[in-house]
Parts: structure tokens; sequence; C-alpha cells
């Protein structure tokens, strides 16, 4: 792949051109950096990167009173969620203990 150097745009080849058909500029091509170019017949594919739950590391916990009445548990996982409309955000609390879920209020 080749970028315009006027607007960004990816260039096309025709012929022996660059050519962005967003603003028509034109360069000359050059067969040592094409040949240096990655194809995606030559790139590796290390498959889907591993995702961390950050709800389930005891680092994320905060400390919060369970409200089931047969826990006294005093750590939660949490996460902020942003209310309909964007004028704040709600805090939402699951029990480390049992599970219980609560959101502040």
């Amino acid at each position: 792949m080749h970028f315009c150097d006027e607007c960004g745009s990816m260039m096309h080849t025709a012929g022996d051109t660059w050519v962005c058909r967003s603003c028509d500029h034109e360069e000359p091509r050059d067969s040592q950096a094409e040949a240096a170019m990655t194809t995606q017949d030559g790139q590796q594919d290390d498959g889907a990167p591993e995702v961390a739950d950050a709800t389930r590391d005891d680092s994320e916990t905060i400390q919060e009173s369970c409200p089931a009445s047969d826990c006294d548990s005093d750590r939660a996982y949490y996460e902020i969620m942003p209310k309909p409309g964007g004028s704040y955000e709600v805090r939402l609390f699951t029990c480390v203990e049992c599970g219980t879920k609560w959101r502040e209020s």
C-alpha cells in the first residue's frame, strides 16, 4: 500500500505511476520500494489477541459491602456504565463472594 503525500489517501497504481483518486496527485512507482512491501500473503496470523477479564481480577475490586442479608463480604467487582443520554455514569457492583449484583444509589 502506498499513501498520498498530499492528502494521506490510499493511492492506486496506473501503469508506472501511483495515482491518488482523492486529489489526483501522482508519483512514479519505485520497484525496489514495492518489493520491500509486505503482502497479505506474507503476513503472519497470530490469531485473536488475549483479552484480560478485569472483572475477575482481585486487584480490580473495591471495598463495598454486599447488600445481601446472608453475605458479609465487603469486596465487590465494579464497572462504570454511562447512563442513557450521557448525563452521568452509574457504577454497577458484583459481590466477590456470592455474586449479588447492585448499582450505586
